[in-house]
């Protein structure tokens, strides 16, 4: 299993420094939004496999829990 850091706002703080090359901008942009997708995917699927009385205990209904793991990862 692969763990991520979330990228704070500190870390970001050194893009809007003047002279920051826009490639480097548009890199890191790329990379939070492929971050994003991917987290969502993971949770996404990993809800999908929880049992009714786990999703039950994280406040969801079985169709509430199917609803949110068919959307698209692309999707907030």
């Amino acid at each position: 299993m692969t763990q991520t850091r979330p990228l704070t706002s500190d870390a970001l703080s050194i893009l809007a420094q003047p002279g920051t090359p826009i490639t480097a901008q548009l890199a890191v942009a790329f990379a939070v939004c492929v971050t994003k997708w991917a987290t969502r995917r993971r949770t996404r699927l990993a809800l999908s496999r929880l049992e009714p009385w786990q999703l039950s205990d994280v406040g969801l209904t079985p169709g509430q829990a199917e609803i949110e793991a068919s959307r698209v990862f692309w999707r907030a």
